[in-house]
């Protein structure tokens, strides 16, 4: 049975007490959502901690948007496992697309992040995706399938969550046609040695829509970008029908 992720990436918002007032608003909205869905905010580095402690033994999981894969070093401005692991992290996101486009993000960094954040028990999301000029040129599934190929190198399959974003509908108010991120997905699917890996959908998802995604069979959930900044949007999202 393959278990349903919902993850909000705050990116680069939200202060220490901005996140402490979205849980005041958000906890509230999750007495009804069924215990089997994994909810999970990724939060930036600067709010882990008081995340760490409103959340600590409730069902909401906290998560970063970034690892090293080094455990210690000379790397200015980089996180480490050990660190993420001491503030309670549960999850990381692991090459998203604004990291691949802003940061210089490979798919051999990608790969070493991926590694780094298994050694510490924490679990990935590796995020993969194609631009609209990929898209048009019809290398949609070539370019997946060589970003899965050099990503997954020696990680564990059972360890794993995976997030197709299209690039072209994050942020953007586009949304991938439902039927056709299903089938995306479910290439993905067929390109994995674990069957049961969960595999979410990320790109302008809202609660207008939510529930025509989590309708596909291939879909196990969201990763979730502007939406989750708003407790009632995102509980919206979460407690989809």
């Amino acid at each position: 049975m393959r278990k349903i992720v919902i993850a909000g990436n705050w990116k680069m918002y939200k202060t220490q007490a901005e996140a402490s007032e979205f849980l005041q608003g958000f906890m509230s909205e999750l007495e009804k959502t069924p215990e089997e869905r994994e909810v999970v905010l990724c939060a930036p580095f600067t709010a882990l901690g008081g995340l760490s402690k409103s959340l600590h033994g409730g069902r909401v999981r906290l998560g970063a948007q970034n690892i090293h894969w080094e455990d210690a070093g000379a790397y200015t401005g980089e996180i480490s496992g050990a660190m993420l692991i001491e503030m309670g992290v549960r999850y990381v996101i692991v090459g998203h697309s604004e990291r691949r486009q802003y940061f210089g993000e490979t798919d051999e960094t990608v790969n070493l992040r991926l590694k780094a954040a298994q050694r510490h028990g924490l679990t990935p999301i590796l995020c993969v995706g194609e631009t609209k000029q990929q898209r048009d040129a019809g290398e949609t599934e070539s370019i997946i399938t060589t970003q899965l190929e050099k990503d997954l190198v020696d990680v564990d399959q059972q360890h794993l969550v995976i997030a197709y974003e299209p690039i072209w509908a994050i942020g953007t108010g586009d949304t991938c046609e439902t039927s056709e991120a299903n089938r995306v997905i479910g290439l993905i699917r067929s390109q994995l040695n674990n069957s049961e890996v969960p595999i979410q959908y990320g790109g302008s998802v809202r609660p207008e829509n939510i529930d025509e995604i989590m309708a596909q069979p291939e879909i196990d959930g969201v990763l979730v970008g502007g939406a989750s900044l708003e407790p009632q949007n995102f509980a919206q999202i979460v407690n989809y029908q």
